[in-house]
């Protein structure tokens, strides 16, 4: 009996020590990988009891707060130059792949229904086009009833990776668009297109799910979630596609042994095949962190995601690293002190 009651109370401090060890982790920055952020940290803590806090508050707050070490990790889809990681002592590495898509409000109007080009979509942010009946619209979408309606443009009110993604690719397949906005994680958005500004891929699904005959950007995964009207997109290739995991995963096909600082954007591939807004989704971290366990616990975290978030990340359509990648960023992690 005392055998049974001193292995109990040993048992009890082992649980209550083990609780007490639990490490949280805080991050922030993106929200584009968001969703499966969100999935991978409930499996982590449901595995280790390890609890990983991030919160979605956009690529140029994710950089601010990891150069200002107020994080564990910062995130971010519009990665640093090497140049830019030395200066701020960073380590930068992506976790998974997924695609920017155009989503609309339109009635009878069905997911992957519309078609657009890039140099439409461009015209359209510009103010050039305002109306849903545009004849550029209409040359596309013969089939389609397109209502005699001004056109909504929404985009993101914050600093975003995803609006330096959706930017950049606009600067490449229009020159009006390069010369009069260009491409950075926030533009000054042209005052001739009626609009309006969201926080987060999550305030511009709400304002587009809200604003009848709106256009709005977001990371795929906000369109599914939210049941969002996305369009094809003509791709380099001249080819129109659905985005989906095969379309971002044929825009990914790409060398990163051949990016230093893993800077890599992944906009207009000429894969018969890609999405033309596809991109990679990034991870800072501190060289020297002034919290050392906490920046440990991440990366045990994102290595645990690595080995354990691929089906997490599929179901989302995201697409999960090359294992060949993965093992090159944990060559990476090493100059993490």
């Amino acid at each position: 009996m005392n055998t049974l009651i001193k292995f109990n109370i040993a048992a009890a401090l082992g649980l209550l020590s083990g609780s007490l060890m639990a490490a949280t982790v805080t991050g922030a920055g993106a929200s584009f990988p968001q969703p499966v952020y969100a999935q991978w940290a409930q499996a982590y803590q449901k595995a280790t009891g390890n609890q990983i806090n991030y919160q979605s508050i956009g690529s140029s707050g994710g950089v601010k707060q990891i150069t200002s070490k107020t994080v564990d990790f910062g995130a971010t889809d519009a990665p640093l130059t090497k140049a830019e990681l030395d200066k701020q002592g960073l380590v930068q590495f992506p976790t998974v792949i997924g695609g920017v898509v155009p989503i609309v409000n339109i009635d009878g109007i069905a997911p992957g229904q519309m078609k657009l080009t890039g140099t439409v979509l461009a015209d359209i942010y510009l103010g050039k086009i305002t109306q849903w009946d545009d004849a550029a619209i209409a040359r596309l979408n013969p089939g389609l009833k397109l209502p005699a309606a001004k056109i909504t443009t929404v985009f993101r009110a914050d600093g975003s990776g995803t609006t330096f993604n959706f930017t950049h690719y606009l600067n490449q397949v229009s020159g009006d668009w390069k010369s009069k906005v260009g491409s950075a994680n926030s533009v000054k958005w042209p005052t001739a297109a009626t609009g309006v500004a969201g926080k987060g891929n999550e305030g511009v699904a709400s304002y587009v799910s809200r604003v009848k005959n709106a256009i709005g950007y977001v990371e795929y995964a906000y369109a599914k979630q939210n049941k969002l009207a996305h369009t094809q997109l003509q791709n380099k290739a001249g080819r129109f596609v659905q985005p989906n995991q095969a379309s971002f995963a044929a825009a990914a096909n790409t060398d990163w042994k051949n990016a230093p600082g893993y800077y890599l954007v992944i906009t207009n591939q000429g894969n018969a095949n890609a999405w033309p807004i596809a991109a990679a989704t990034f991870i800072l971290v501190q060289k020297n962190p002034a919290n050392k366990a906490g920046t440990q616990e991440a990366l045990k975290f994102f290595d645990w995601a690595y080995k354990n978030g691929n089906a997490a990340a599929t179901r989302l359509d995201y697409v999960p690293l090359p294992e060949a990648t993965k093992n090159q960023v944990r060559q990476t992690w090493k100059e993490v002190q």
